[in-house]
């Protein structure tokens, strides 16, 4: 799964170097920008989760996000198997304004449809749910904090 675009391109991560990419990118946005704790920011699922990475030409890690599905994601999507969990979406400052951030959910959902889920769900930032939105999201529930910042959960079938 490579989509290409002008600049980048998005990927299924694959070793270690990739995987590092990923945890760089969440350490700039979440940890250094909005003042996530790390041992709020990386958990369990890291070492389960596919992620996906945004890549410039020249190798620089511009965004990611990760996709749990099967046992990881039930917690998440209301005990339906069917339906993965996207989480971690996370865009480098630099990258901001260039369709990163939307060419990563498609990437997500391509892997999750290659691994046969009808649906995913995601928790977003508040004011991330005009993105989400575009891109076929509803919301649904209550609001909730997640990591001192008010959230919403949203779903997109596939």
């Amino acid at each position: 799964m490579s989509a290409p675009h002008s600049a980048y391109s998005v990927r299924e991560a694959a070793g270690p170097e990739d995987r590092e990419a990923c945890f760089a990118v969440r350490r700039e946005v979440f940890v250094g920008e909005q003042g996530v704790p790390p041992e709020l920011e990386y958990d369990t699922y890291d070492t389960t989760a596919v992620h996906v990475l945004a890549v410039r030409e020249d190798g620089l890690p511009l965004g990611t996000g990760r996709l749990l599905f099967g046992a990881d994601a039930v917690g998440k999507t209301g005990a339906d198997a069917s339906v993965g969990s996207l989480g971690r979406l996370a865009v480098s400052k630099a990258a901001r304004g260039l369709g990163v951030g939307a060419a990563l959910v498609r990437g997500i959902e391509d892997v999750a449809r290659e691994r046969g889920l009808t649906a995913v769900d995601l928790h977003a930032q508040t004011h991330a749910l005009g993105f989400y939105e575009r891109l076929g999201y509803e919301a649904y529930g209550p609001e909730f904090p997640d990591a001192d910042m008010p959230h919403r959960a949203m779903r997109r079938a596939l």
